[in-house]
């Protein structure tokens, strides 16, 4: 895989500035007849430069996907979302609606109509989406790991082959055979990061600064 995105470009010159840059000594009241006279005089310069910054500081979105990447997506995708979700939830300045389903009882909505979702805040409003973030990073941290589940295995494998009477032969546990498998242990660890996953779906066209 191969991704190439350039940094968002900003080309418009606005008259305005050139004049505050001018007249750099005092402040510029937008509504005088020389700023007025002279954005008009700027104006058809300012377009033009604009096309023609957009047309040199053109915007590279390249992606190149190998065969190979998809054999395994989840795996390929996982060190992409992770360091990015991780920078969104240091650098955001906002939150969005979180719904109180999503987070424990502390932090949910408990005014009337929270559940619906208000138009206002509330003093857990940030909190809900940094748990929601957490949540996330979480689950693609714990998928980021190979071997996340050998957590789960304890104790060492002794398999011996027995033979049956009515003949061939069946593999069965040796005297030394102690490894076990925390199932009850592996489903809560498993719930919670298809938990994080759900989150990560709900919320995804949130994810952004």
């Amino acid at each position: 895989m191969k991704i190439y995105m350039n940094k968002p470009k900003y080309n418009w010159l606005s008259p305005y500035t050139i004049i505050e840059k001018v007249v750099f000594w005092r402040e510029v009241e937008y509504k005088e007849p020389m700023v007025k006279f002279w954005h008009d005089i700027l104006s058809p310069f300012c377009t033009i430069l604009y096309e023609v910054r957009k047309f040199i500081n053109r915007d590279i979105h390249y992606v190149k996907i190998d065969k190979w990447d998809t054999w395994s997506m989840d795996h390929t995708l996982t060190p992409i979302i992770l360091p990015m979700l991780k920078q969104l939830k240091a650098t955001k300045h906002g939150a969005p609606h979180v719904d109180n389903e999503d987070v424990p009882a502390r932090l949910q909505d408990k005014r009337k109509g929270g559940k619906l979702g208000n138009h206002s805040t509330d003093k857990n409003w940030f909190k809900r989406y940094d748990y929601v973030m957490d949540e996330m990073i979480w689950a693609f941290t714990e998928l980021n790991k190979e071997d996340w589940a050998d957590q789960f295995w304890s104790g060492k494998a002794d398999h011996v082959w027995v033979d049956l009477p009515e003949g061939g032969a069946q593999l069965k546990h040796g005297p030394k055979h102690t490894l076990k498998f925390d199932k009850r242990g592996h489903d809560k660890h498993w719930a919670r990061i298809q938990n994080g996953l759900r989150l990560f779906g709900k919320y995804y066209t949130s994810l952004w600064d």
